[in-house]
């Protein structure tokens, strides 16, 4: 009798645990996934235990096969995903934005292009009364010497706005380039969104990159920014989805598909997806299978908390797009 008990209670709490999945990687989209989270484990009782490491920190785990999923805001090249067995998919849209600590400067009154943001970043422009800032702006701008902030860890949100600053300015392209983690020519470094938005709020003068959400939580000045198309453009969810609706998803290898400086006269210049990465083969099917059900039903589910935190949902046509990718874990339909 008491092997009987104690197989059920090991069965049981088997059952338990397997319930909950893990996830680690991007900062990018951890505040749309911890709203989920919390709103699917009312509906459903499963939790999701996301780590908010960076997207580096994300494909490291999901590789190492710590986690259930990682999380990317840079997407794995075809190659990569083959060498490594790995699938990925789009869950989520947002934008970066630049921000910046200057007494008198607020929300969406500092115009910036990529030319002078470039410059800034790799130590050429060091006072913000600069005349390559104050030549687009009508604030004016005070003899303060700019603080640099960047990300210190491996890092999505990097990408994306190195990835922006490479196809808009080539002495950025020939001296950086675009990575996860990359050599930065000046600044001090951020340990996630966080971290930055951290660094940006205590440094006067200062200027930094951050996911649109973090901006606006923590009340940080954004700056405008001109677009492919030479237009004055604020973040928002509208001009994310302008940049998102541009772009190309069939036919993609591995569905990687970059959605900075994209066309359109109200389109975000650093737009991009977050992307989810799972093993081809699942270990456990279960786990597999309940990965992909908290995102079914974040889809189904969760659009209007993506667009309260100016997020954009993925559109319909995408989402029937993914979950055709998904039939190559062999788990069956999800629903």
């Amino acid at each position: 009798m008491n092997k009987l008990i104690a197989s059920i209670l090991f069965f049981v709490m088997g059952a338990a645990s397997a319930a909950d999945i893990t996830g680690a990687g991007a900062t990018f989209p951890y505040p749309i996934y911890s709203k989920w989270a919390e709103a699917y484990k009312a509906a459903t009782g499963i939790g999701l235990n996301y780590q908010s490491i960076g997207s580096g920190g994300g494909i490291k785990q999901i590789k190492a096969k710590t986690v259930d999923f990682g999380a990317s805001d840079m997407p794995l090249k075809l190659e990569e995903l083959e060498k490594e067995g790995l699938v990925q998919f789009p869950a989520i849209i947002g934008g970066v934005v630049p921000v910046v600590n200057i007494d008198g400067v607020g929300v969406g009154q500092l115009k910036l292009t990529s030319e002078v943001i470039a410059a800034i970043y790799l130590g050429k422009v060091t006072k913000w009364n600069d005349p390559a800032i104050q030549s687009i702006n009508d604030v004016k701008l005070p003899d303060l010497t700019i603080t640099v902030v960047h990300r210190a860890d491996g890092s999505g949100t990097s990408f994306l706005f190195t990835d922006w600053l490479s196809k808009t300015n080539p002495e950025w392209k020939e001296k950086v380039g675009a990575g996860t983690a990359i050599k930065w020519p000046t600044g001090i470094g951020g340990k996630g969104n966080e971290g930055v938005a951290a660094v940006v709020q205590r440094a006067k003068g200062s200027i930094g990159y951050i996911e649109y959400a973090y901006a606006k939580k923590n009340k940080i000045a954004h700056t405008l920014l001109k677009n492919k198309d030479g237009k004055w453009v604020a973040p928002d969810d509208e001009t994310f989805k302008a940049a998102a609706d541009g772009a190309e998803w069939t036919g993609t290898n591995g569905m990687n598909t970059i959605l900075t400086d994209q066309k359109g006269a109200k389109s975000w210049p650093i737009t991009g997806a977050s992307f989810i990465i799972m093993h081809r083969q699942q270990a456990d099917s279960l786990t597999g299978r309940a990965v992909l059900k908290f995102f079914n039903w974040s889809f189904n589910n969760g659009s209007q908390m993506a667009t309260d935190l100016d997020y954009v949902p993925l559109p319909k046509s995408l989402q029937d797009k993914v979950r055709v990718e998904w039939t190559k874990f062999g788990l069956g339909e999800i629903k």
